[in-house]
């Protein structure tokens, strides 16, 4: 399977990470079903996909409003070209940096209804049309604090470490469909939204390895390789792209 003309639905693809990854996988030919949960930002995304050439459209939901909402969202998306060939798993809740004593109940229904729970439901609804096709990618967008402990992140690092487990259970259970399940963890990423905050993001990232934050084109690459034909081989990796912090 290749990227172009392969269906692709990038959840939370209004901003940050998932607005690079939907660009590049439109500008690589796929057809970009562009998830979010507000229809003007979704709509900006798409128009700026079909100005550069490319083909997209706009699927709303809110991954936080629970498996109703999720499996809506599935059967959008199945009805647009009659079938999902590449799936990446982006959305996600992102906690404020607090002490565990300070989680809320609301803080912790909403992370793991969109970290965990929307990635099961929503994988599932699409699965069958790979496994009929024979064929289909998953990418989950994990994260280096669902793999090594970060004082005051341990409710978002535990919703991205059980993406990391649901990604190896995946690999095992549908490569023999022909579907790849894969996952990548970022660290500290500088995307268009969020450049404001670069100066603190490269203080944070001074005892790395390479001594800079990544970019969310960085991150766009690296799931448009997984989303081609060149990483066939690769099932069930969780592949950091962090400066070496995990690794070294």
């Amino acid at each position: 399977m290749t990227v172009k003309t392969q269906t692709a639905l990038v959840t939370g693809a209004t901003n940050g990470i998932g607005k690079a990854i939907a660009l590049r996988l439109a500008a690589d030919g796929a057809f970009v079903l562009v998830h979010g949960r507000d229809r003007a930002r979704a709509d900006a995304v798409v128009e700026r996909i079909r100005a550069a050439g490319g083909t997209a459209q706009a699927v709303i939901a809110d991954l936080a409003a629970g498996p109703d909402a999720v499996r809506t969202l599935a059967a959008d998306a199945l009805a647009v070209n009659g079938g999902v060939d590449i799936l990446v798993n982006n959305a996600a809740a992102l906690i404020p940096g607090q002490s565990m004593l300070a989680v809320t109940d609301a803080q912790l229904a909403t992370a793991l209804a969109v970290n965990v729970a929307a990635p099961i439901v929503l994988t599932a609804g699409l699965v069958p049309g790979m496994k009929e096709r024979g064929t289909g990618v998953i990418v989950n967008m994990g994260s280096n604090a669902g793999t090594v402990g970060m004082a005051l992140a341990g409710l978002y690092g535990a919703s991205k470490s059980a993406l990391h487990s649901l990604t190896r259970s995946w690999a095992d259970e549908l490569a023999p469909a022909g579907i790849r399940v894969n996952a990548i963890a970022p660290g500290p990423t500088v995307t268009e939204d969020n450049a404001s905050y670069r100066e603190h993001l490269e203080a944070l990232t001074q005892q790395h390895p390479d001594r800079r934050p990544g970019t969310a084109d960085e991150v766009a690459g690296l799931v448009a390789f997984l989303a081609g034909p060149a990483a066939a081989h690769i099932h069930g990796a969780i592949i950091p792209i962090d400066g070496g912090s995990t690794a070294i």
